[in-house]
């Protein structure tokens, strides 16, 4: 794995002048101009390090030596720090029956006519392999299979066909859930709120819409997802099965009201993608000890272990 700033130090001094490549939060703020400097120093340091290099390649080779980093050696933090806002939807109409049927409910009218999503907490947000600390105060720890996209330009009412111009890319959210709690909460006439604020969990990369192009189709893609605990598949879907697009969410998201570089929209869980949905004669709630593993096609796998 290349560490862009330092490799920018070495093949270009002041070609990063504006710190654009620290972080991805940082490239995220002026994503238009720090996206192609990200992929010309990463086209030039593998130019560079090509076997047979000579010459200068070859000084810059070694130069370069100390910017790349073995991935068993590298922590992954989520793609985001911390969002201005993160945003989880309710996307999938199998997801939303299964889990209303549960508690004797059908889909009310009104889940048809827009999305809707509730705000999440952004400072809670853990990366791959982080551990999670399961809450004191719920017996009914659960996960949640979801695609998530990261915005990358500052906008205000955008129009669902013109939602790829301002994602910056997509990545695997994990949504914790304490299920008692929230099951709570929602009686009241509120929430989620408590029963989800713990913890969620994103990444492992942010992947490029240009690198998903292939697997689009009009404003769905393609994208096989899975869930396993503790290497066992309980959860399998699609990202191409969502009843809204993530047109529409964003059109949603942004009416009347800035979305900023680095806010998260999540799609919300998709159809079987949780324990609520399976059943616990399936798999019981989550306990310390457990590890869950959410991939997604062409994204990666997302991975935590129950603390």
């Amino acid at each position: 794995m290349l560490e862009l700033s330092a490799a920018a130090s070495v093949l270009a001094p002041g070609l990063d002048a504006a710190g654009r490549l620290h972080s991805l939060d940082s490239l995220l703020a002026d994503w238009e101009q720090g996206l192609p400097v990200a992929r010309s120093v990463l086209d030039r340091a593998i130019d560079a390090c090509a076997p047979g290099a000579v010459g200068a390649k070859a000084k810059y080779a070694e130069a370069l030596a100390p910017s790349w980093h073995p991935r068993s050696r590298i922590t992954l933090h989520p793609p985001v720090s911390r969002p201005p806002t993160l945003r989880d939807f309710y996307a999938f109409e199998a997801h939303v029956k299964t889990a209303r049927a549960k508690r004797g409910l059908e889909v009310v009218p009104e889940w048809y006519e827009f999305p809707a999503f509730y705000f999440s907490n952004p400072g809670s947000l853990i990366g791959d392999g982080a551990v999670v600390a399961k809450p004191a105060w719920t017996e009914a720890l659960d996960y949640e299979l979801e695609i998530a996209c990261v915005i990358g330009k500052r906008a205000k009412n955008v129009a669902a066909g013109d939602w790829r111009s301002v994602v910056a890319g997509f990545t695997i959210l994990n949504d914790w859930s304490a299920r008692d709690v929230q099951r709570k909460e929602m009686a009241i006439g509120l929430g989620p709120a408590k029963g989800k604020d713990f913890a969620t969990s994103l990444g492992p990369a942010l992947v490029t819409l240009d690198e998903l192009e292939g697997k689009r189709s009009g404003d769905h893609y393609d994208l096989a997802m899975e869930a396993r605990v503790n290497g066992a598949t309980l959860s399998r879907g699609n990202a191409k099965d969502a009843y809204f697009t993530f047109g529409q969410m964003i059109a949603r998201a942004s009416q009347d009201v800035y979305l900023f570089p680095g806010d998260v929209i999540g799609s919300g869980t998709v159809g079987t993608g949780c324990i609520l949905e399976l059943g616990t004669e399936v798999h019981p709630w989550l306990e310390s000890g457990d590890e869950v593993a959410l991939e997604i096609e062409r994204l990666g796998t997302l991975t935590n272990k129950i603390g």
